[in-house]
């Protein structure tokens, strides 16, 4: 009996010790993932940022910086900003780690086409087949030029840019008429007149308006008095 006693006490003896070795064990996996996790941060997005502003921040974080030499074009991000980095903003790396950070040479300096006499469309093709942006499309309107076409364009031919603005001619402006005073009528039967001679009519509104019957023209656009010729806009907003 006596024998027994002592060897179930040597039996708990082991079992208690098992259980203190895993919780041991768990303990220090657990406290090894926790250290392991305090060594680790979340790489920030260095992009658009200058050289110094990247290496700051990310060296706050305990993160090293690395400039690579090569600058790479690019229309957005002006030149000596981050354009690139790696690893990617976002994800997880330890501490002490390093970031390799590309820079924008900013945008491509091209030479500008003659564009002076090519039509809308095939100029602003041809502005995209060089990598070129365009700044600004003016229009005028001319009966002694093409219609159409491109009549200046800034800066000139064979100048080393990245940006053009365009003016085109979009011909004689042909007859014109005076805009009516369309306020207190009816804005569908006043659409339909309109388009008849060559208006483009939009007629809007989805508020009633007080004292005002359902359809009746209360807001227009161009006002009463104004020039207007075939094929421009007219908007007529009318109580619901």
């Amino acid at each position: 009996m006596e024998l027994k006693t002592r060897v179930w006490s040597a039996g708990k003896i082991v079992l208690l010790g098992s259980a203190l070795l895993a919780t041991y064990a768990l303990f220090a996996i657990a406290s090894m993932r926790v250290a392991l996790r305090a060594r680790e941060v979340q790489v920030p997005d260095l992009t658009n940022r200058t050289a110094n502003e990247a290496t700051a921040i990310a060296t706050d974080l305990g993160l090293a910086v690395n400039v690579d030499d090569t600058r790479r074009p690019d229309p957005k991000i002006g030149a000596g900003r981050v354009l690139a980095q790696e690893p990617a903003a976002g994800s997880i790396a330890r501490r002490q780690r390093t970031v390799k950070i590309w820079l924008s040479a900013g945008q491509r300096a091209a030479i500008v086409p003659p564009l002076v006499g090519e039509t809308e469309r095939t100029a602003q093709l041809r502005l995209a087949q060089d990598g070129l942006t365009l700044a600004s499309l003016s229009e005028i309107r001319a009966e002694d030029l093409p219609s159409d076409v491109v009549v200046a364009q800034m800066p000139p031919a064979k100048s080393a840019s990245g940006r053009v603005s365009l003016l085109v001619n979009r011909g004689e402006r042909g007859a014109t008429y005076v805009m009516p005073d369309l306020i207190g009528v009816n804005g569908d039967r006043a659409a339909e007149v309109l388009r008849a001679r060559g208006f483009r009519v939009a007629v809007v509104g989805s508020n009633p308006y007080p004292g005002v019957a359902a359809g009746i023209v209360i807001r227009q656009s161009p006002q009463a008095g104004f020039q207007i010729a075939p094929g421009e806009p007219i908007s007529l907003e009318v109580s619901r």
